[in-house]
């Protein structure tokens, strides 16, 4: 969780531990800097203090607490409407279409952690998803 001036910051909102930690190794490894938070709240709070240069929002779809990784992304896409998001999740995949925002990717569980990264990339080298 931390960061040095030339690594992309990405915001991770998962709450399973086992989860964030291959996430982080995932995005060190790749060049990325990140901070996990297991709360949607918390990534709000963060997110909107401004405080952090974030670059992409990955978020767990099904979260514990009030607010789910639809709500973070939408709350995210108001104040940065171009904002990279790359959803995961493990039973909503069926929901992307009608609760995930424009341009954004969805990766099921199990995913390879290569896979979080490579959509990153594409999301943040060419601001819009691959087609299929």
């Amino acid at each position: 969780m931390t960061q040095s001036n030339n690594q992309p910051l990405i915001l991770v909102v998962e709450d399973e531990e086992g989860i964030q930690s291959l996430i982080e190794d995932a995005l060190t490894e790749a060049g990325f800097a990140s901070d996990i938070l297991s709360s949607a709240e918390e990534a709000l709070t963060l997110f909107r203090s401004g405080t952090k240069p974030y670059v992409a929002l990955v978020t767990d779809v099904n979260l514990k607490g009030r607010l789910d990784g639809w709500h973070v992304a939408r709350e995210v896409r108001e104040k940065e409407p171009t904002f990279p998001v790359v959803y995961m999740t493990g039973a909503a995949a069926g929901h992307w279409a009608a609760q995930g925002v424009p341009n954004s990717i969805l990766l099921a569980k199990p995913f390879a952690p290569a896979q979080v990264v490579t959509a990153l990339s594409n999301l943040l080298n060419t601001g819009t998803p691959p087609t299929a």
